[in-house]
């Protein structure tokens, strides 16, 4: 593999988490405080990625596997999102907000799946068989935390040079000059066409028949539940760490230690764990969520929970990242874009969709006098990861990458 061609795809990893890291983990605490949205209202509001991501990569992946070159649809959707993210910033009231971040969503994550199957296709034009792409994919997929890890802190570095606190709009801000840039570098990525399949059955169809295997319908379930639970991690974590003592200016970088644990972990120990099988990587992300959300509960020492915030790093490389590995291996070649919207849908769309009207209820339900009683929130996804864990280690069985 040439220098080039892993300079441009690893560039074009990092800006798209980059865009999706400058907002996404800090955005709810400029709803729960400079707006004084409620929970449900915020859940709503984190709801846009998920409802976007039912029906823009599936749109996305038809698209790119039979009829358009995959860096075109992306430097548009980038450019379009961008513009949007600027107008975000400036709406104060939940519908406002909402109609924006829904438009721009649909943008965002029509180009989600697309990152990944530009990666994977690129890769298989120059590598031998699946072992050597699932290994350099890990090498590209490093770029993501490392993209979440460093806006994190350009985003510190920006609100400790104001003068004030700020409403919180800069992380829409920063989000969008983001998206501007990712949008012209599109331009210049490798030429990825259509593999152009010549069958009449549309290609997501052909995707959603890999459910016919019971494991790979196992496979999804278990995303699925497991996706509904995140939100308690997205939509929680800021304002937790706030309660807590954490100064809000410095909750970026706090947060930013998962994505700096999922940049090693990517880097140094996901081809490892792949080879043992996706039966172990997966169920180890699964139960690194579960112990993070156990040390959310016990809430003390402040700095033990600091910590745990590694533990979303690693589950998300073995977990998430190792499933859309999964994914790629088991999908023939002339469907990959439309497999990879398939997890996509399943996860962003479905899963944090569910995640975001039952979070933001129970968080509403569990706050007394303007307060959050974050202990039993967060025992609600405890319970549910711990019978996830046990139930995908009985039930699934997945072929060693290797």
């Amino acid at each position: 593999m040439s220098g080039s061609l892993l300079f441009s795809l690893s560039v074009m990893m990092f800006l798209e988490y980059a865009i999706w890291g400058a907002w996404s983990p800090v955005l709810a605490a400029r709803l729960f405080g400079p707006l004084k949205m409620s929970g449900k209202q915020t859940g709503w509001i984190y709801a846009t990625i998920p409802l976007a991501t039912i029906i823009a990569p599936m749109i996305a992946g038809q698209t790119a596997d039979k009829w358009v070159q995959t860096q075109w649809f992306l430097a548009v959707a980038h450019l379009v999102g961008g513009i949007l993210l600027f107008i975000a910033a400036r709406k104060k009231t939940f519908g406002g907000l909402f109609v924006v971040m829904l438009l721009y969503a649909l943008c965002y994550t029509a180009t989600m799946p697309l990152v990944n199957s530009l990666m994977f296709a690129q890769l298989g034009k120059v590598l031998p068989d699946n072992a050597a792409v699932n290994a350099a994919s890990g090498k590209i997929f490093l770029w993501a935390p490392v993209a979440w890890t460093i806006v994190g802190w350009i985003l510190t570095g920006w609100r400790r040079m104001a003068k004030e606190e700020g409403d919180g709009s800069d992380c829409l801000m920063l989000a969008g000059i983001l998206s501007l840039i990712m949008g012209v570098f599109c331009f210049f990525l490798p030429r990825t066409p259509p593999p152009g399949a010549a069958t009449a059955v549309l290609p997501f169809v052909q995707a959603i028949s890999l459910l016919k295997d019971n494991y790979v319908l196992i496979f999804f379930i278990i995303s699925f539940v497991v996706t509904t639970q995140l939100m308690f991690y997205y939509l929680g974590t800021a304002q937790f760490l706030t309660d807590l003592g954490v100064k809000s200016k410095n909750v970026p970088a706090t947060m930013a230690i998962a994505q700096a644990v999922q940049a090693l972990a990517t880097w140094l120990v996901l081809s490892y764990l792949l080879g043992l099988g996706f039966r172990a990587t997966l169920t180890i992300g699964i139960a690194c969520w579960l112990v993070m959300y156990l040390a959310y509960s016990i809430m003390r020492p402040t700095g033990m929970v600091i910590i745990s915030q590694g533990l979303h790093g690693l589950a998300y490389v073995f977990f998430i990242i190792g499933g859309q590995i999964y994914v790629n291996t088991i999908a023939p070649q002339e469907i990959r874009s439309s497999a990879q919207a398939l997890i996509f849908l399943v996860t962003i769309g479905l899963g944090l969709f569910v995640g975001t009207q039952y979070t933001g209820v129970v968080m509403d339900h569990l706050r007394v006098d303007g307060k959050f009683r974050w202990r039993p929130i967060f025992l609600v996804p405890c319970g549910v990861l711990l019978a996830c864990v046990v139930v995908f280690f009985i039930l699934f069985r997945g072929p060693i990458t290797g």
